[in-house]
């Protein structure tokens, strides 16, 4: 197993969803509860989303969204865990394409695929991964981000033969944090994303791993 299949793997483990779904029926109809909540939150954003809004939206009832999700939060928390599989399936792909002169090219693959993910999945620009949501105590030792970025520095290190450093690997982390907010930013008042911002994520991207990749 990759370290990215890993990730993947243990942030989806760690949605809390009540009723794990066993047959094909119950996973669509969990896979269509969260591509409900999704639609909300990109219309109206994750605060004020309900277990009501997903019942509406998914034409359910409430019980049925109960059975899966005891609350909101688990709703959000469920699907901030798709859509870090769904991040780290794009990545794994990303990194392991050719045509990546250079490890900060592959990196900078990483902006590429989340402004793509900030574009195209419902919900993403608003929850991302789930680090936005202020829960305490914290759920986990490790950030979704974090985790993403050790996934990350893991496949980089295994393409390009690098021998990193926790210095290497806090720069590594620190881009993508870069990332995750200046694109965050751009997409603020901008629908396809502001491309002064967006370039300007790609240099300071650039700035922060020089020397490291």
């Amino acid at each position: 197993m990759s370290a990215i299949e890993l990730s993947t793997t243990l942030l989806t483990a760690s949605a809390p969803i009540r009723n794990e779904p066993v047959q094909a029926r119950s996973t669509a109809r969990l896979a269509a509860l969260l591509d409900s909540a999704a639609a909300v939150i990109d219309e109206i954003g994750y605060e004020r989303l309900t277990t009501a809004m997903v019942a509406d939206r998914a034409g359910a009832s409430i019980g049925t969204v109960y059975r899966y999700f005891p609350d909101r939060i688990a709703v959000l928390q469920s699907l901030s865990a798709r859509n870090s599989e769904r991040l780290l399936a794009r990545l794994a792909d990303a990194l392991a394409a050719d045509g990546h002169a250079t490890a900060t090219d592959a990196l900078l693959a990483v902006l590429d695929v989340t402004v793509d993910l900030f574009r195209s999945e419902p919900g993403y620009r608003s929850l991302r991964v789930g680090d936005v949501l202020d829960l305490l105590p914290p759920s986990a030792d490790e950030t979704a981000n974090g985790v993403v970025a050790r996934a990350v520095a893991d496949a980089l290190a295994r393409r390009y033969a690098l021998s990193l450093g926790d210095s290497d690997r806090l720069a590594i982390s620190t881009a993508l944090e870069i990332i995750d907010a200046l694109v965050a930013r751009a997409f603020a008042r901008h629908g396809d994303g502001d491309p002064i911002l967006l370039d300007e994520a790609r240099r300071v991207v650039r700035a922060t791993v020089a020397g490291v990749l």
